[in-house]
């Protein structure tokens, strides 16, 4: 694995927060999100016990966020450097999450706003879409599908 995952610490919060309001602007302008509101509640959905670092050679270039839900890993945030986008890293740290879930015997689930490039990822990776809101399809991938794609894949 290039990457290592390290858990987050209090102080990780502004670099999470700059990563994920400059990556999510332009969902946050097309939905028509109150900016102020989500500001606020991503502080309040910000829990560092639930997030973890993506490094790559002692360098935090991301961020993700897992819990337990209705028994499965849930994703609720993935966030990658756009320098280090595209370059196999988001396939490398989900394959590392579905390991955990499957050594857990867990599925593993996530939402995804419809728009995301990041679907096609998902998709790849053996998840299917069990239902959508306005906003987002809602995603799962049993413990038990195929063998996921290796972490050289491009997306």
């Amino acid at each position: 694995m290039r990457t290592v995952l390290r858990p987050a610490r209090p102080q990780d919060f502004e670099y999470c927060a700059a990563l994920y309001f400059a990556e999510m602007e332009k969902t946050i302008e097309d939905l028509k999100l109150d900016r102020a509101m989500h500001a606020a509640g991503f502080r309040e959905r910000w829990q560092p016990i639930q997030v973890r670092m993506i490094t790559l050679d002692g360098a935090d270039i991301g961020w993700l966020q897992t819990m337990t839900r209705e028994n499965a890993l849930f994703l609720g945030q993935l966030f990658v450097e756009p320098a280090f986008q595209r370059q196999g890293i988001g396939t490398e740290v989900m394959n590392h999450l579905i390991d955990e879930a499957r050594s857990a015997g867990q599925a593993m689930t996530l939402g995804v706003v419809k728009t995301n490039p990041a679907l096609r990822l998902y998709r790849r990776l053996g998840f299917r879409i069990t239902h959508d809101d306005d906003r987002k399809f809602y995603m799962r991938r049993e413990s038990g599908s195929p063998q996921h794609l290796e972490a050289n894949s491009r997306e």
